[in-house]
């Protein structure tokens, strides 16, 4: 599947992207108004970057404790269940008065229930769409996510200016509940993919099976921390220019709509794995820049071309699914999903502390170093790995793996 006609002629898939677009949109504009919120209130860089990032944080939690309800729960039931909570909870955050102790409990809350998501979202594109497919399809997702938060977070700074953040969380409050009818109306009732009941034996026997392999270790490792680290940085830009933080995040976003377009639909198969630590350094280098600390206009072109780097991520996910059996794709990419939101929660938290101590551009700037040398440390490592695996007699590291199923 090497067209965008083809891939849209695809039963469910644009009902899928739908629903996924009305809970994308509903993140970024509840987001940059919590985090205005919490600024306005507060003035603390720290406390505005950790509750915008919170919930990615406490994806952590329920990545160790619910994960394997990713393959073993009905996905249209839990995607529609998750917009809903995350409808509740949007609302919640709304209320007039609200002590910033509840906020955090709120966004502790929406990260445990979030955890869920991208595994279940990840492994219902793989039932949607032939294996083919797969990596035009999540280039698409990703171009969406982009477009979205472009989107979404110019919008949110525009309706900043003339509404409340109380008013804007409302709004997304309502895109959530959208998300939701869309997705009840517009997917078909499948059953779980695997048997047996979501536990949490089951997650972590699963989670040290897939964490069992050194390849998928490194890769899980190169989606993760690097990624991780960068966002954190994002998450000062409410800090670093107030009235310029839609702007940065909507370019950002732009960014990583054409790094995705362009990996997905014009590089050739043969050459996208080469990609993955070039991207990366891609993603970072640009950042350095904020030691000078530029102007808006001159961070907005740093920013739009570090997150075409974003695009690595496409890259490494379809390394990740060459080295995981189709029966854990769910919880393979759940536990990406959940490691990287996590990595991206420490990262907002580092970043806050760093600029508490220092300056938000300082802070940007040794994010952006610290990214650097994980992917030139990763990089090596995965040289060595491979001339490892090419030693007649060495275990290679994607051999057929054991089923894992509930024990009686």
């Amino acid at each position: 599947m090497r067209s965008y006609r083809s891939l849209f002629r695809t039963p469910e898939f644009t009902p899928y992207l739908l629903s996924f677009a009305a809970f994308a949109a509903a993140q970024t504009i509840g987001g940059l108004a919590l985090g205005t919120l919490v600024f306005r209130a507060t003035g603390s860089p720290f406390l505005s970057a950790v509750s915008m990032f919170g919930p990615q944080l406490a994806q952590l939690l329920g990545g160790a404790f619910l994960l394997s309800g990713a393959d073993r729960l009905p996905p249209r039931a839990v995607l529609t269940g998750l917009a809903l909570a995350f409808a509740a909870g949007t609302a919640v955050l709304a209320l007039p008065g609200l002590p910033i102790w509840a906020v955090f409990a709120v966004v502790l809350l929406q990260g445990l229930v979030a955890s869920l998501g991208g595994g279940v979202r990840g492994g219902l594109m793989n039932e949607i769409l032939s294996k083919d497919g797969y990596v035009l399809g999540r280039s698409v997702f990703n171009m969406l996510w982009g477009g979205t938060q472009m989107a979404g977070f110019a919008t949110g700074g525009a309706l900043l200016v003339l509404l409340s953040p109380r008013t804007c969380l409302l709004l997304a409050a309502a895109l959530y509940l959208l998300s939701a009818l869309v997705t009840r109306l517009g997917l078909t009732a499948r059953p779980a993919r695997s048997s047996g009941r979501p536990s949490v034996s089951a997650t972590w026997r699963t989670n040290a099976l897939l964490w069992s392999s050194r390849p998928r270790r490194l890769t899980y490792l190169g989606l993760w921390v690097p990624n991780g680290l960068i966002v954190g940085g994002d998450s000062l830009y409410i800090a670093y220019a107030p009235e310029a933080a839609g702007t940065l995040y909507a370019v950002g976003a732009l960014g990583m709509f054409v790094g995705d377009m362009a990996v997905g639909r014009l590089v050739p198969p043969a050459l996208r794995p080469r990609l993955a630590t070039p991207l990366r350094l891609l993603l970072a280098v640009p950042y350095l820049f904020f030691v000078l600390r530029p102007g808006v206009a001159l961070s907005a072109v740093a920013v739009t071309v570090a997150s075409v780097g974003f695009a690595a991520s496409l890259v490494l996910q379809e390394r990740l699914m060459s080295l995981t059996p189709d029966d854990l794709t769910g919880q393979a990419l759940g536990l990406h999903a959940t490691g990287m939101a996590a990595l991206q929660g420490i990262g907002a938290v580092l970043a806050g502390t760093l600029a508490q101590l220092t300056s938000p551009a300082t802070a940007m700037t040794l994010m952006a170093a610290a990214s650097v040398t994980v992917t030139l440390t990763l990089a090596a490592l995965g040289r060595h790995e491979e001339r490892r695996s090419a030693v007649p007699g060495t275990r290679p590291g994607a051999l057929p793996e054991p089923a894992v199923t509930d024990r009686p």
